[in-house]
């Protein structure tokens, strides 16, 4: 037998009562509807997933040490995901008229790069390029209105042979 709770939420106009059991389902309904994207670090699998959210064609170019999978977006953005021989997201690249969702793209590594990105900008003067350079996380981007450009990539995480120019 399930024992449920009630939770009472208290707003400025009423207050809701819900089942537990069913704020769980709720949130398992909510958490699902988003797709999951090959975030840096993370795994192959979720390319297509990207390629769905962006509405964009897919293409895929594989060398000796990695592969990249090209994701030409609906608004003309393209992503590129960089991809070791063990399934790994190890670099993104990317450029067009916007710039792409930098949380979603860096996942766990996103709040490593606000930090950096924050006393960077506390350090320069006027508007330039984004330069982080940090032993767990390199990430490059500029441009101007409807012409961004840029990379992250995780040093540690680069396949034998691979250079940062390889990341475009």
């Amino acid at each position: 037998m399930i024992k449920s709770r009630s939770i009472t939420l208290k707003g400025r106009a009423a207050s809701i009562k819900w089942q537990t059991p069913a704020l769980a389902v709720l949130f398992l309904f909510l958490s699902s509807a988003f797709p999951a994207w090959a975030t840096l670090g993370g795994d192959l699998a979720s390319v297509q997933s990207d390629q769905s959210h962006l509405r964009g064609n897919l293409r895929t170019t594989t060398t000796a040490s990695y592969t990249v999978h090209e994701i030409q977006s609906a608004s003309g953005t393209m992503v590129r995901e960089y991809v070791s021989p063990q399934g790994k997201v190890f670099a993104i690249g990317w450029q067009g008229p916007w710039p792409p969702d930098m949380r979603q793209l860096l996942g766990s590594y996103f709040d490593q790069y606000v930090q950096a990105a924050k006393a960077q900008n506390t350090a320069r003067v006027g508007r330039g390029s984004l330069r982080i350079e940090q032993p767990g996380l390199v990430v490059h981007m500029g441009g101007h209105i409807h012409s961004f450009v840029g990379r992250a990539y995780v040093p540690g995480m680069l396949p034998s042979g691979v250079r940062a120019e390889d990341i475009q």
